[in-house]
């Protein structure tokens, strides 16, 4: 089902960016009472969800009466954790892999079939990060062609590095604590810990703050938000009282662009470039351009939609339509026989 855009400001007759609309209408039914959805990420005609009681679902796109349009079902689902809600799903095609992060464990899972693997979970981490460019690489023709991806775990004591393809293998530790979120482009962490916003140098092992996440000191507990805009330039958003700064950076700390400017908090951020998709409090999702910092559109989330949070899919899925379906139908066509040569 789509939702009427609110257009914000825009001159002539410009579309819209986005549209609100139903991808998994059967999703509410397939969880059961009291169960809620914690994650979710799509690659191609799949859906993954990861669930509250810590059940994978897996959804793909499929055709069942060919007077109707494709719609995504319910294929399997799967037990990932004893009654802990999943945390984040990561996919990397480039390797056929998932990851799934739940109950301080980092789970490595294939794709797209999402069968676990024989490498053993990665335990006692409090957050992850893949390289945001070896998450954008597309998936080979075949497993011989595998290209490992670099992999962070953040852990309590440091960041534990390695590099991850049908294998997993350790390369060395960071010393770093205190972190709890974290972006990575290359050899450039970008990670918060309860008060700032820090990057480190992996190469070099050094660290140093940028920003902090809340700048007036009232107490308010704000959750950290990195969002990677480019192979060199991070968006962080920090706490000013009033309302939210968003601030552009690159690899090397320093500032680039403008601005963006909140007028609250954000419950949820990401990116699908050129434009800033940002879920506020007051239940409006609100549409930046990144290169003028423009704002280009606001969207109502409808009262039907309980927004948890903003998911961007970076290799891309398929979204079932029947937009304009009532204006077709099947009609009769006169054929034309040739004419015999004489």
């Amino acid at each position: 089902m789509s939702y009427p855009t609110d257009v914000g400001p825009s001159t002539g007759n410009e579309v819209p960016p986005f549209l609100i609309q139903d991808l998994v209408s059967a999703i509410e039914h397939d969880l059961g009472t009291g169960v809620s959805i914690t994650c979710a990420q799509a690659l191609g005609t799949e859906v993954y969800v990861g669930c509250s009681n810590g059940q994978l679902m897996r959804y793909a796109l499929q055709a069942n009466n060919p007077d109707e349009p494709m719609r995504y079902d319910l294929v399997s689902r799967q037990n990932a954790t004893a009654d802990r809600p999943i945390d984040e799903i990561v996919l990397v095609p480039s390797i056929f892999r998932a990851l799934i992060f739940a109950d301080h464990q980092l789970s490595i899972y294939t794709l797209p079939s999402f069968e676990m693997t024989n490498i053993k979970p990665i335990r006692n981490a409090i957050a992850f990060a893949v390289d945001q460019e070896h998450l954008k690489r597309p998936a080979p023709s075949n497993e011989s062609q595998l290209v490992p991806v670099a992999l962070s775990i953040i852990k309590r004591s440091g960041i534990a590095l390695f590099t991850l393809s049908d294998r997993l293998y350790y390369q060395n530790e960071v010393p770093f604590q205190g972190g709890t979120h974290a972006r990575r482009i290359g050899h450039s962490l970008c990670v918060a810990d309860k008060e700032f916003i820090q990057l480190v140098n992996l190469e070099e092992s050094v660290a140093f703050p940028i920003i902090p996440l809340n700048q007036v000191g009232d107490g308010k507990a704000v959750k950290p938000f990195i969002v990677v805009i480019s192979d060199e330039e991070y968006l962080v958003l920090s706490w000013m009282g009033a309302s939210t700064l968003g601030v552009f950076m690159n690899t090397s700390g320093d500032p680039v662009r403008g601005t963006l400017q909140f007028e609250s908090y954000p419950e949820s951020i990401c990116m699908d470039y050129p434009y800033i998709i940002t879920m506020l409090p007051n239940n409006t999702i609100v549409i930046h351009n990144v290169e003028t910092q423009n704002l280009v559109q606001t969207l109502p989330v409808p009262e039907t939609i309980r927004g948890r949070a903003l998911v961007s899919c970076l290799d891309g899925y398929l979204v079932p339509s029947n937009m304009g379906t009532d204006k077709m139908r099947k009609t009769p066509v006169r054929l034309l026989r040739e004419q015999p040569s004489i």
